[in-house]
């Protein structure tokens, strides 16, 4: 089983999910391994088999050897900066003593809203954008990179993202270039 420690620190992780998201995730083109039906972990929730889950804690065979698997780093982001994060935040649930809500084993991309917020099941930021939010609005975050990364991390991302929106895209003029 999970030791209460352990269920605490993954209860940390998934409150803090989307605060997370914008150093885990931190390019624009992140958001587009991110979506649903995927297998792409962006239900914040965690399981033991399923794949779709942000946290799995899969069987192993030994008690002792229990591992938590955080499935949506980006291989873009900082490794030191993603381990902070994620550290401070398992921290913060263990401080706090968070409640682990229930595994959620089946497949979430087939349910709607309404069944998802039942279950009281998160989704990730869909974008750059909302991510800066997150991150801006999770003072655990910020606390883990300090305020002054935190805020320099910040406006490089809200350049980044503004600089994005200004562009037209090969997909774009290809689907109304001649429509319209």
């Amino acid at each position: 089983g999970i030791s209460e420690v352990a269920r605490h620190f993954i209860a940390g992780q998934l409150h803090h999910a989307a605060g997370m998201c914008l150093v885990l995730a931190p390019l624009v083109n992140s958001y587009k391994r991110l979506v649903r039906g995927h297998e792409a972990p962006v239900f914040v929730s965690w399981a033991r088999t399923n794949r779709g889950a942000l946290v799995r804690v899969p069987h192993v065979g030994r008690r002792e050897a229990t591992r938590v698997e955080l499935r949506s780093p980006d291989p873009s982001c900082n490794p030191y900066l993603a381990f902070a994060v994620m550290l401070r935040c398992g921290l913060d649930g263990i401080e706090r003593r968070l409640p682990l809500p229930p595994p959620v084993e089946e497949s979430l991309y087939g349910f709607d809203d309404v069944e998802l917020e039942r279950r009281n099941v998160g989704v990730l930021p869909d974008n750059l954008s909302d991510a800066l939010v997150a991150l801006e609005n999770d003072d655990v975050v910020v606390d883990a990179l300090g305020d002054h990364l935190a805020e320099r991390f910040v406006e490089a991302k809200r350049l980044e993202w503004r600089e994005y929106r200004g562009q037209v895209t090969q997909w774009e003029l290809e689907q109304y270039l001649e429509r319209f």
